[in-house]
């Protein structure tokens, strides 16, 4: 009869420590967009970077055009006049169409496989301190076709989804960076 009395006294403190370390863990956690370290909001953060022209490689300018242009809207989307800009984003980046499907019948490409890089670096506007800095990578696949405008077509495609995709990472790990730097 002991043993069976002991139970509830086990699964009460059981459940108080599980609930001690969820609160503890708790405070850890910080919403990425919601205020900073400073107690600004992460858009209007978010908004005072100035975007830079991508630096590509000759004939990969078009990536680098939707890539700010991506950049822009969803740094500071609004169409309003912003907060004075403190940061600068300048980033360089390259591009490769890979083309892993090779028909055996006509030996043309099935299909391609754009990948894109981008260096990108976060500074002051006095260019003093890099707030952070890093690369950003990522593909986006397309298919070929024998008429040439329908290729030309499906990879102009592919580089305005890879171009979005890579501007949501660069913008997430800004953001992680400016949420938890309070003087950045």
């Amino acid at each position: 009869m002991g043993v069976a009395s002991n139970r509830p006294v086990a699964r009460i403190a059981r459940v108080t420590l599980v609930l001690g370390l969820a609160l503890n863990l708790g405070a850890c956690f910080r919403p990425l967009y919601g205020p900073t370290a400073s107690g600004e909001s992460m858009q209007t953060a978010l908004a005072a970077i100035q975007v830079d022209d991508v630096a590509m490689a000759q004939d990969q300018e078009r990536l680098g055009h939707y890539l700010r242009s991506e950049l822009i809207f969803a740094l500071d989307g609004s169409g309003q006049a912003g907060p004075p800009k403190r940061y600068r984003l300048k980033m360089q980046g390259s591009e490769q169409v890979q083309t892993p499907i090779v028909s055996s019948t006509t030996a043309r490409a099935e299909a391609g496989t754009i990948v894109g890089t981008v260096r990108y670096s976060l500074e002051s506007t006095d260019g003093q301190r890099v707030i952070t800095e890093g690369v950003a990578t990522s593909t986006a696949t397309y298919d070929r076709s024998i008429q040439r405008f329908a290729s030309l077509r499906a990879a102009r495609d592919a580089e305005i989804r890879l171009a979005k995709v890579l501007a949501e990472q660069i913008k997430t790990r800004i953001a992680s960076v400016l949420a938890v730097k309070p003087n950045s």
